[in-house]
């Protein structure tokens, strides 16, 4: 039986966890969350207190970089989805750093308060869900930044043109917009 697995990134504070599936007659089985063995493999305490999940029906669907004020860990509950993370924090010595992954149902990433998250569904829909570790209030002030930056340069696997995305979205202010230099 293969083990839990975590890889460090280049981002500090964001990690990509691949799962273990089992596989029989049935279907599959996966664990995709356990704070013991996360924990004896060096990732931060999540603590989650909310579970969130989004279904989106559409291939292409498209969310822009949001940078909450919590930690949040990511996976793939059906379907795949293109993940961007962008290090959004100005005293980090990964500040502006970029990371994408391919997510699946056999793996998860955990992203550190601070760090703009993104996805693009990539299939004909998906189940994306997130555990995190703050309540999630209307109030909350955190940072956006546009899906489109062209100094984060991601390589969207489908044209953001072909793509749905919220009109919120579409306004997210450029990278130079939110940290002048």
């Amino acid at each position: 039986m293969s083990e839990l697995k975590v890889r460090p990134t280049s981002i500090d504070g964001l990690f990509e966890v691949s799962l273990v599936v089992n596989r029989d007659s049935r279907g599959s089985f996966r664990e995709v969350y356990q704070a013991e063995k996360f924990a004896a493999l060096g990732l931060p305490d999540l603590g989650p207190v909310q579970w969130n999940v989004a279904e989106i029906e559409d291939r292409g669907t498209l969310r822009g970089f949001h940078a909450e004020p919590w930690d949040k860990f990511v996976h793939m509950i059906a379907g795949e989805a293109f993940c961007a993370i962008v290090d959004l924090r100005p005293e980090s010595s990964t500040f502006k750093v970029v990371e994408s992954f391919t997510m699946t149902t056999e793996n998860a990433i955990f992203v550190s308060r601070g760090l703009g998250n993104s996805y693009q569904v990539t299939s004909d829909g998906g189940v994306y869900g997130y555990l995190v570790n703050q309540h999630w209030s209307p109030d909350a002030k955190y940072t956006m930044v546009s899906y489109a930056d062209p100094e984060l340069a991601v390589p969207w696997p489908i044209d953001p043109v072909d793509s749905i995305i919220s009109e919120k979205d579409q306004n997210h202010p450029l990278l130079s917009e939110v940290f002048p230099s």
